[in-house]
């Protein structure tokens, strides 16, 4: 079996489309667990996958690198803040966001913190979605975060939303009643439609340019007039124009308010 065979069927067997993402960093990580796991040929390899669980948990978790912190780059949530989610309550009886790509769920917490900030949790409605459905289990499951997780937390709020468990810090029932987690294949599943802010952040870096153009449109359609996409600060929208959007802050990316689909 040569390497496009088995990157074609192991994309198959784990559900993720590997040619949307760039062959170079994907090939390395796919090719050091090879050598890691002492394996000699790709038939080996994928009938390890097909029939060891745990390598199999271990190779979806090194294509997907599940990272993530609360309060990450906190000047963009002071934007979030200050900014774009009071836009949005002003001008919406009721808000819906989604996090794609949310890995532990740290990046919706951190919003819906911030919706109670401003006495507006039953205002909002947030929907977290990732491709990894381990993390997504661990996220809705174990609200127990480490000192690095919660290390941009200012001191106020981790006061108020988290208590210390040990060596963690857990957080608040009502946040994380707040957040509704669901499996989500960017590349393959279809995209609910008017929402209101998206939250793509640190996850299509390794995407390929042609598979980045199309999410972009994808999330353009998804988003109601006025809505906003927030992306992370090593992916900016350089042509943002292009698709549609307005750029009224750093890495928010809006929909005209008069856009009619």
């Amino acid at each position: 079996m040569d390497y496009p065979t088995f990157k074609k069927l192991a994309g198959a067997l784990t559900g993720l489309e590997l040619s949307n993402y760039k062959s170079q960093q994907m090939d390395r990580r796919i090719n050091s667990l090879k050598t890691l796991w002492n394996i000699e040929t790709y038939e080996d390899f994928l009938k390890l996958l097909q029939s060891d669980p745990q390598k199999f948990k271990e190779f979806i978790n090194r294509l997907t690198i599940n990272v993530s912190e609360f309060f990450r780059n906190p000047e963009r949530y002071e934007d979030l803040w200050n900014r774009v989610l009071p836009d949005l309550l002003k001008r919406n009886r009721e808000v819906k966001i989604w996090s794609a790509g949310c890995s532990n769920g740290a990046e919706p917490f951190s919003v819906a913190i911030i919706a109670s900030e401003l006495y507006a949790a039953d205002r909002v409605r947030i929907l977290a979605t990732d491709v990894d459905r381990e993390i997504l289990h661990k996220a809705q499951n174990q609200p127990l975060f480490n000192d690095n997780e919660v290390k941009c937390v200012p001191d106020d709020l981790r006061k108020n939303y988290f208590e210390k468990r040990g060596e963690f810090f857990r957080l608040k029932e009502s946040i994380r009643q707040m957040v509704t987690f669901r499996f989500h294949n960017l590349h393959e599943n279809h995209f609910d439609t008017d929402w209101d802010l998206i939250i793509c952040r640190n996850v299509v870096i390794y995407f390929t340019s042609e598979a980045k153009n199309i999410l972009y449109q994808k999330f353009f359609d998804a988003l109601k007039p006025g809505g906003y996409l927030w992306v992370g600060g090593t992916e900016p929208l350089l042509n943002y124009k292009s698709w549609g959007y307005e750029n009224p802050a750093p890495l928010f990316y809006q929909k005209p308010v008069n856009n009619v689909a």
